[in-house]
């Protein structure tokens, strides 16, 4: 029954490249029928509604968040002038890796990826979207419990809020350091290569102006929905959306280019995503403690691949579960026993869940939505499988590798 889930990850890989008009059409019935295909196994074969029940819920929490940071984001506009030149980029990525562990990284993301698409569109390639969802969408959450779901959800079993930001901001300055000036690198490059009235034209004053302002309480509205039990935080984000569709002048989303196509696209494939993966999920439950897992290293390689190509939030939490009962300890029950006697290992989890969900564009959900909504505007993104094998394992994998030695391997430095 992982069968349903295999296919829908090669569909996703695949499909877009081999069969973009088909895949374009039917991506939702297909979703949704291997999505129902597992449902159907789980209540007729196995008897069990419990399971679907908890991903409902997981699924409801995750679109509500995911779908009114996207309508609110796209209620402000942010107006530049000029091409950027790779200092502004450098910049300019910089503060969105502070932002996203203030709005989270969907907000953030769905807030930067027009200015960043508009601010570079003369020269603008797949590593400048790639690293957005590096930098941006992915590792640069990892300083609070808002800025990406396995963080959030650590939270909810206990984890201090502001622990990771004491504890992993070492490793989130590394990555971050790294993947800027390999950003900076390759986009001096571009950048000198580009024709001389681009260079020109880029070192003209830049002025920014931001339209859609009343969306800022809404966001904030969002961020506090999150802290509110099951039903309210999902009423007041749906609240914050509806209010934001309302309020915002069409000028602004008609200059925003916006549309609910890429929440469209993200709501059913992460519907299948969800139900499919349930076996898995209770494969690894089943079986991660003969896996042979001991180390911290161990935990980060196997918790972070895993996040790559399951959705990051709840393989934090089946892996967070399997240290808890290796240690004869309970996830509900015993979090600051665990914290004061295996805070490295809850490190580990922490650091790898966050990490490695930019190794793929199912690895957290502002991934795909980055992706989609460069394609609405004409940008090339690597596919699937480019995205994997031209920047994440070259690029990306050796920085998780870097941090693994320095921080979870018996010769770390911190």
């Amino acid at each position: 029954m992982a069968f349903p889930f295999v296919i829908l990850l090669l569909l996703i890989a695949i499909a877009p490249i081999a069969a973009p008009h088909f895949w374009e059409k039917f991506y939702a019935i297909i979703s949704l029928s291997l999505g129902s295909g597992t449902a159907v196994y789980y209540l007729t074969a196995l008897h069990k509604s419990a399971p679907l029940i908890h991903v409902a819920y997981e699924y409801l929490g995750f679109i509500a968040l995911v779908g009114s940071l996207y309508v609110v984001s796209g209620g402000i506009f942010i107006r530049v002038k000029g091409e950027a030149t790779p200092s502004t980029n450098l910049l300019y990525l910089l503060v969105g890796a502070i932002l996203s562990n203030l709005i989270g990284t969907t907000g953030a993301s769905m807030l930067l990826i027009r200015p960043w698409i508009r601010m570079n569109k003369y020269r603008i390639t797949g590593f400048h979207i790639v690293f957005f969802i590096f930098i941006v969408s992915n590792v640069s959450g990892l300083l609070t419990p808002i800025g990406d779901p396995p963080l959030f959800l650590g939270f909810l079993k206990g984890v201090p809020f502001w622990w990771t930001l004491q504890h992993a901001w070492q490793a989130w300055l590394i990555a971050i350091s790294i993947l800027l000036v390999c950003f900076y690198l390759l986009d001096r490059r571009n950048f000198l290569r580009a024709p001389s009235e681009i260079r020109e034209h880029a070192t003209h004053q830049e002025t920014w102006k931001i339209q859609g302002l009343r969306n800022l309480p809404l966001i904030a509205l969002i961020l506090i929905a999150v802290f509110l039990p099951f039903g309210w935080r999902e009423s007041l984000m749906a609240l914050a959306g509806v209010l934001s569709w309302i309020l915002t002048p069409k000028a602004v989303h008609d200059a925003n280019h916006f549309d609910f196509e890429p929440l469209k696209e993200v709501g059913f494939l992460f519907a299948g995503i969800f139900t499919t993966m349930l076996p898995a999920l209770e494969i690894l439950n089943a079986h991660a403690s003969s896996l042979g897992l001991r180390s911290e290293m161990q935990f980060y390689w196997w918790t972070g691949t895993l996040s790559g190509l399951l959705d990051n939030a709840p393989t934090y939490l089946a892996f967070l579960a399997t240290a808890f009962g290796l240690n004869g300890m309970h996830l509900d029950h015993d979090m600051p026993r665990f914290i004061a006697a295996h805070g490295n290992l809850l490190l580990a989890i922490s650091v790898s869940s966050v990490f490695f969900g930019a190794l793929t564009y199912i690895g957290n959900s502002p991934n795909l939505m980055v992706k989609k909504l460069a394609d609405q505007q004409h940008v090339h993104t690597p596919g699937f499988l480019a995205y994997i094998f031209t920047y994440a394992l070259p690029i990306l994998l050796p920085v998780l590798a870097i941090v693994s030695l320095l921080f979870f391997s018996p010769w770390k430095v911190f």
